[in-house]
This record gives C-alpha cells, structure tokens and sequence, in this order.
C-alpha cells in the first residue's frame, strides 16, 4: 500500500497539506464537508488538488507532511510551480 501527501489551494487561495492511503477518497470526503472532512477545508467554497507526492510507508507520509507544514508559503508554492531556482533560494 502507498501513501500520498498533497496539497489542496483552497477558493481563498491559502494551502492545506494532509496524507491518505486513498487519495480519491479523502478528496470526496473534504467535498462532502461532513465529519471525516478536515476542519479548516470546511471554510471555503472550493478546492483544487495542487500538488501530490506518493510514498511507501505512512511513517514517511506523515514525516514529510510535517516537514511541508513547516515551510513558509512561498516555498510551497515553489515546490507546486516545480521552480526549483527559487525553491533553492528559499
């Protein structure tokens, strides 16, 4: 089984970042904006999937989900645009 770490732009254009086994799903699951929705997804209209990122084990999904929450919003969006000249600067 694979995991993936992604990163949802919401209609206001900020970032959230989470990991699931099952990418499709979790996606429905933030659409409905019921329980299993993520808290903060349920403030905004919309969302697109902006980037994702697939791992072996979810130890190393939750370690570089933690490792992206840290980073500022000008590397993230480096790391979604694949500028790595400026991701490099950041």
């Amino acid at each position: 089984m694979s995991y993936v770490v992604y990163i949802l732009r919401t209609s206001s254009n900020t970032l959230y970042i989470g990991q699931t086994n099952n990418l499709e799903k979790r996606l429905k699951e933030h659409s409905f904006k019921n329980s299993k929705s993520a808290k903060y997804i349920k403030y905004f209209s919309s969302y697109n999937l902006a980037y994702s990122e697939t791992y072996p084990t979810r130890s190393l999904a939750m370690k570089r989900e933690w490792q992206l929450k840290k980073w500022s919003k000008a590397k993230k969006e480096a790391l979604i645009k694949d500028d790595f000249e400026l991701f490099k600067r950041l």
